[in-house]
This record gives structure tokens, C-alpha cells and sequence, in this order.
């Protein structure tokens, strides 16, 4: 037993008194203020952040000093959509047949650094083939560098809908798939397809309440579930502690899914001011994903990037979706950052803050958007989203301040998570 409480002695010792990281930051962004804190020496140890002190601090000997004094340092970001298994290009359709799953494994791996590298410490994953929860857990085991993911694992589809993984085949090949692979068609199926997520290892529920743009399917906009089927899902999701969220660009499909207690709308297209006083009844955040939106109109004029099915409602729905944001944000709706990276590559999540100041949002709460907020509606405020002694050490710089210009964002010259620093 005295071996024993010798042993806990020595480890809470070192914990204390081990290596520690001094970086010693020109300017610290208070991200709750919009304001810049000057001389500022942030102390990490092990994978926390212990003590934020004023002026250049010096540790002992032995510890590690970062010399970010002619940078602005400020909380790793959180991106609230993307889909790390993939990148879109022209042969997006036919890689699903000639893909294996460690083929998407190492693609993802890849998708994960460029995330990281680009600031965005972590991630909300919003459907995959299943390979985005095994990342996860590589990530978390240090054996991939990557953001931390919370992930959907698969969304939840009804037949014939937005993630129906069988859309666009030839019917020998579609088959019936069910809850277990993700679509249902009755609240009893819901509520199965969420267990399924749940037995899986899925972190958090996300389903395609309307048609969508990449889909091999007719229309964009139209409600593919019931008022009852969602209601069912956010049900078996809250009783697991499962944020919930909604691919939504058609306004029906995007009533039921807030009345059916869903609690982020992502990309919002065609969302009338009706939704948005709905969005603030129900206090429902939106995700607006505006880059993603510029990204297919961008690319459905190359000629063959897209099937023509595709193109045709990319041309259509993307030019929507920053007008929607802005008159949504200036309704008052609740906005949480999200870019839909995937859907355009990776590691230019941050061109979002710049499309997202251009539609009207001061960058102080652009910025509070992708750090503070997206960390509650994670459950994680008392440990993500800001620089504070207790929290994880997730620590980014740039060059300039991003409130006074926010394309300096595109460029970070430092990464820290978890305690563990990327690039310096």
C-alpha cells in the first residue's frame, strides 16, 4: 500500500514539476472580447494550460520557451462541418466503387494534417463511410496527426435521400439498405439507425433532412423526412447525450427539423424569415457552410467535374447560401462556424471567416463563432474555445490581428494541440 501511494506521489509530482512550455506571445486575441492583450506568456504542461502570465516569462532549465513575441496567438479553431474522408474531385463518383476502406483511410490521414495545419484543432465530422470513427481514434491515440474529431460516423438517410449511400446506382447494385446502413423510412427505424450509431462509436447524430446538391438525385430541396422520424431521431439522440444536426437547404425540410428538436441547421439555403424566428424559438443554430456554397458553383462549370444532375443544383443552390447567412445572422439566428471542407480541400477551412465578414459579421464574432460557441454546443466550454488556465492547451498564431484583418487567418504559423505542438 506505501508502494502504491509513493508511486501516485511521484506522478502527481511530475505533473507538477516536469517539463513545462513557456510561449511567450507579443499578442494574446481574447476571443470573448474581440481584444488584443499585449505581452503575454502563456505556461502549458503536459496537455493543459496552467497559467497565463503578464510579460516574457522564463521557465527552469529545463523547460521549452516559444518565442511567438512578433505574432497574435490566440484558441485553436473548431470547424462544426466537414466530411475528413473525402475531397471532391471528377472521379468523387466512381471512387466509391474502386475505393477500398484503407484507401479512404490514408486519403483521410492526409485531410486530417492539412485541418490541423491550417488551425482548426478540432473538427465535427458530419458523415462518412464509418472510416471517419476509426481516425478518430488513431487521432486520439497519437498515431495520426489530425484535429479531434467528433464524428457522425454515417448520416442517416430515408430511401432515395440526400446520403442514401445507394443513389445513382444501377438496381442490381442498390439493393434495400436499413437503419444499420443508415436509412430509414419510420420513427422505429430512427430510432434502430441512431442506436446503430451509437453502437458504432458515432459521437454525434447527423441527418440529411432535404435533398442536397452532391447527391445523384433530382432535387436539392425537397423534405425527405417526417416531422415524426425526426422527432424520433433527436429522442434516442438526447437519451445517448448525441449533439444532433440537419443538412438542410429546402425551408419545409428545415421547419420540421427544428420543430422536431434538432439543433444545427447546416447550410440553410432557402431558409425564409418564417425559419429564421423558428431557428430563435427553438434557440437552433445555423452552419452555413459559405464557402462550400462558392466552391460547387466554382466547379460545376468545369465541364465533367460534376454529373449534370449535380451541376445543375450546384448552379443553383451555392450563389444562395452567403445572402441566406446574412439575413439570417442579421434576424438574430444563432450562427456556429462550419465550412463543409470536403466538398472543397481541406485546410482552407479559414477562407469561411473572410466570405462570413464579407456578409456583414464583425470578425471578433466570426471569430467567437468558431471558438466559444462551437465549444458549448460541443459541451466543451470549460475546455475548449478560449486561452484560460484549466484548458486544453489547443494554441494557434498568426501574423497579424484577424479582427483588423481577417484573411491573416489563411496563414497560421503555429499549431498547438493538445499540449503537443505540430508547427512552429
Amino acid at each position: 500500500m506505501k508502494k502504491f501511494i509513493v508511486l501516485i506521489a511521484l506522478m502527481i509530482t511530475a505533473g507538477i514539476y516536469g517539463q513545462k512550455t513557456y510561449i511567450q506571445c507579443g499578442n494574446l486575441l481574447d476571443v470573448q472580447t474581440g481584444k488584443i492583450l499585449a505581452e503575454q506568456t502563456i505556461i502549458v504542461s503536459g496537455n493543459r494550460i496552467i497559467e497565463i502570465r503578464d510579460g516574457f516569462v522564463l521557465g527552469d532549465s529545463g523547460d521549452e520557451v516559444i518565442d511567438l513575441k512578433n505574432k497574435v496567438v490566440l484558441p485553436g479553431f473548431i470547424d462544426m462541418h466537414v466530411h475528413i474522408e473525402i475531397e471532391s474531385n471528377p472521379k468523387t463518383y466512381i471512387d466509391r466503387f474502386t475505393l477500398n476502406d484503407a484507401d479512404v483511410a490514408y486519403r483521410a490521414s492526409v485531410y486530417a494534417k492539412k485541418t490541423l495545419m491550417a488551425g482548426f484543432t478540432t473538427v465535427r465530422d458530419l458523415g462518412g463511410t464509418g472510416v471517419n470513427i476509426a481516425l478518430r481514434n488513431a487521432i486520439n491515440r497519437e498515431l495520426v496527426i489530425g484535429p479531434r474529431i467528433y464524428t457522425a460516423g454515417k448520416s442517416i438517410a430515408t430511401t432515395g435521400g440526400h446520403a442514401d449511400p445507394t443513389n445513382g446506382r444501377r438496381k442490381e447494385l442498390a439493393g434495400d439498405p436499413g437503419p444499420k446502413e443508415g436509412v430509414i423510412n419510420s420513427p422505429e427505424g430512427a430510432k434502430k439507425a441512431v442506436r446503430q450509431r451509437y453502437k458504432e462509436g458515432s459521437d454525434v447524430i447527423k441527418i440529411t433532412a432535404t435533398g442536397g446538391v452532391l447527391s445523384v438525385a433530382n432535387s436539392g430541396k425537397n423534405p425527405q423526412f417526417t416531422i415524426e422520424e425526426i422527432k424520433a431521431v433527436t429522442q434516442i439522440a438526447n437519451d445517448y447525450g448525441m449533439l444532433t444536426a440537419a443538412h438542410a437547404h429546402g425551408d419545409e425540410g428545415m421547419q420540421r427539423a427544428i420543430k422536431g428538436g434538432i439543433k444545427t441547421i447546416e447550410h440553410g439555403s432557402y431558409m425564409s424569415e418564417e425559419t429564421m424566428e423558428l431557428m430563435k424559438e427553438y434557440n437552433a443554430y445555423l452552419v452555413p457552410t459559405i464557402t462550400a456554397g462558392k466552391q460547387v458553383v466554382e466547379k460545376a462549370k468545369i465541364p465533367g467535374f460534376y454529373p449534370a444532375v449535380v451541376a445543375e443544383k450546384a448552379l443553383e443552390i451555392g450563389p444562395l447560401i452567403q445572402n441566406t447567412f446574412a439575413k439570417a445572422y442579421k434576424k438574430g439566428v444563432k450562427i456556429a462556424f462550419g465550412t463543409d471542407a470536403g466538398v472543397f480541400p481541406h485546410g482552407l477551412n479559414a477562407k469561411e471567416f473572410g466570405y462570413m465578414v464579407e456578409a456583414g459579421m464583425p470578425a471578433e464574432e466570426a471569430l467567437r463563432s468558431a471558438t466559444i460557441t462551437n465549444a458549448e454546443l460541443l459541451g466543451m466550454s470549460n475546455e475548449l474555445g478560449q486561452l484560460k488556465a484549466g484548458f486544453l492547451a489547443d494554441i494557434i498564431a498568426v501574423e497579424e490581428n484577424p479582427v483588423k484583418n481577417v484573411t491573416t487567418l489563411e496563414n497560421v504559423v503555429f499549431v498547438m494541440k493538445n499540449g503537443i505542438i505540430y508547427s512552429k
